[in-house]
């Protein structure tokens, strides 16, 4: 039920002994465990080879802009926000290459056997810190056209989508990362503008939601992640999200409302999460220790997040719809010039 971070560029044993845990479920590479695209090639091969014969996912946070963990032979992808201004002079356009970017990043991720990339950011562009950027725009009618259109993309290239970060982060100001984060809003409101893309992103077929570390007061005392309100009520029974529901990092400030580690653990898969990120390696020992007495999370759930068949690196390369998608991304989505 796991998903755990790695300190470095290479296996060590203390990660062995956690790659063999069995409540472990995957591992979410980040910038720290990367070099260039053949060291994190054999990174991933060695991990795959620690967990053989079971369903096991490899992750990252690719999503482009201000968050994109691998660089240099990747395409260095533009910020979603940029698509979301070209919709608004340019629609049509905007939805083909939000479709063409997610196609073009879940590929070169599937080339060198990640199965998830956490994607896309489906909240509101209303002004939060940590947001900012990464999401598409703020009107809730525009988010959705453009994240369905991020799925199909996804979908075309083999890798599952993962609609983040649910109910909506995107309009509270705080960065959860840091601090505690309340959002005072009535669930009609947030029904009309933060679930939309949402609602629309699950019957675009979306497999995964992550939770947001987000309370909303009027709807649960407790944190969305930890809220089987959100998870059960709403999520499941409302909705009818019948997929993996991912918890957001135990590591962040806001996610320490429930009590320690282990606390955070368990009142997540009390509330209905498959699968919980515990990113830093700092809290990775007491995460799987912790967890140890729990069940693992059922492997047929884990076997629908991986990723489909996909092209080597070098027959991507050579696909010129490749190269034509980085063009029209540089000219239509240009980032900002440097200050």
């Amino acid at each position: 039920m796991l998903i755990i971070g790695i300190p470095g560029k290479v296996l060590t044993d203390d990660d062995r002994i956690w790659l063999s845990a069995p409540q472990v479920s995957g591992v979410i590479l980040f910038s720290r465990n990367f070099a260039n695209r053949d060291q994190v090639t054999t990174l991933i091969d060695d991990i795959r080879m620690e967990r053989p014969d079971d369903p096991f996912l490899i992750c990252v946070d690719q999503e482009g802009g201000p968050v994109q963990r691998f660089r240099g032979e990747f395409t260095r992808l533009p910020a979603l926000s940029r698509l979301g201004k070209l919709f608004d002079s340019n629609p049509a356009l905007a939805i083909a290459l939000t479709e063409d970017h997610a196609w073009l990043m879940a590929s070169e991720m599937r080339a060198i056997d990640i199965d998830l990339s956490f994607a896309p950011v489906t909240d509101l562009a209303c002004g939060n810190v940590a947001i900012g950027e990464r999401a598409f725009h703020p009107d809730p009618a525009i988010t959705s056209q453009l994240v369905q259109a991020y799925a199909r993309g996804m979908h075309l290239a083999g890798m599952a989508v993962t609609l983040k970060h649910f109910p909506g982060h995107g309009t509270v100001l705080t960065d959860t990362h840091f601090d505690a984060a309340d959002d005072a809003r009535e669930l009609d409101e947030l029904r009309a503008m933060d679930l939309v893309p949402f609602v629309d992103g699950i019957a675009a077929g979306a497999e995964a939601v992550m939770l947001a570390h987000v309370t909303y007061p009027e709807i649960d005392v407790l944190a969305a992640g930890y809220s089987k309100v959100w998870i059960g009520d709403i999520l499941r029974k409302e909705i009818g999200f019948g997929g993996i529901v991912i918890g957001d990092d135990i590591g962040m400030a806001a996610a320490e409302s429930i009590g320690g580690i282990p606390a955070r653990i368990e009142a997540h898969l009390n509330a209905g999460c498959d699968l919980v990120l515990a990113c830093g390696p700092s809290i990775v020992d007491e995460a799987v220790t912790a967890s140890g007495h729990l069940p693992a999370c059922n492997p047929a759930r884990v076997e629908s997040l991986r990723g489909a068949v996909a092209p080597t690196w070098e027959a991507l390369v050579d696909n010129p719809k490749r190269d034509e998608i980085i063009a029209r991304l540089a000219e239509f989505c240009p980032e900002p010039a440097s200050k």
